[in-house]
């Protein structure tokens, strides 16, 4: 027999159902347990982006993990197509940043599709600022790059919607170290090929010590002639 003092035997009081009109407000997000955090894929990760006198080269590692502490996986590709002549990486968890591609690359067809001409960098990159500060996708800070009719350019995505545009960026865990040896190798009007080595030294730097990133790399070589995304060893780049 049910207790009529349990409160599963009372009946459901106004307060149970009242809330603040002011929340849950546009992107904030549940509380979560520390130990919710920790069964989150992750990509930890070190991922650059690089214009260069013929387009833009994006790079990444490869590494996924659990709760900053179990590589749960080793071939993951962080760099994206979402636009003809663009790529977006995956940096914070694993869902969100994929949720946050799959949201960002229908809108551009959806663009595309009305308008009947590619989205401008300058679009594309307002859009994902948006949707990062908008948008249900956890801590994300991805890394845009892309060729239109204005030039080769790369965006780096801050989790508040915040879009820096630069010569060069790194997001990530590993970033402080790819960063010293990115500045050290960078030069003006670099080609792709050249590009691509300075990057993939940056993230085996960056590998050598940040734990959330490794087991190789991913690049993107983006011209005005489309994107071009492929995985390599570090031995086969350096």
């Amino acid at each position: 027999m049910t207790d009529p003092n349990s409160p599963l035997s009372q009946p459901p009081t106004a307060d149970r159902f009242q809330t603040d009109p002011y929340e849950p407000e546009v992107g904030s997000l549940p509380d979560r347990s520390g130990g919710d955090a920790e069964k989150v894929n992750k990509t930890g990760t070190t991922t650059i982006g690089i214009t260069t006198s013929e387009g833009v080269v994006i790079a990444t590692d490869m590494r996924a993990s659990l709760g900053g502490r179990f590589v749960s996986n080793k071939n993951v590709q962080k760099v994206e197509q979402i636009h003809p002549t663009a790529a977006l990486t995956l940096v914070g968890s694993v869902g969100g940043a994929q949720s946050f591609i799959r949201t960002l690359r229908a809108e551009v067809n959806l663009y595309e599709a009305r308008r009947g001409e590619d989205m401008s960098m300058q679009a594309l990159s307002t859009l994902a600022g948006n949707f990062a500060r908008g948008g249900p996708f956890f801590a994300i800070n991805p890394i845009l790059g892309g060729v239109d009719d204005d030039g080769h350019h790369v965006y780096s995505i801050d989790p508040a919607g915040g879009v820096m545009q630069d010569d060069y960026t790194v997001t990530g865990s590993g970033l402080t170290v790819a960063y010293g040896t990115l500045e050290d190798r960078y030069e003006d009007d670099m080609t792709n090929e050249e590009a691509k080595e300075v990057a993939a030294a940056s993230i085996k730097a960056a590998a050598e010590r940040d734990t959330g990133s490794g087991n190789g790399i991913y690049l993107a070589d983006v011209t005005s002639d489309g994107v071009d995304i492929n995985g390599y060893d570090f031995d086969e780049l350096l």
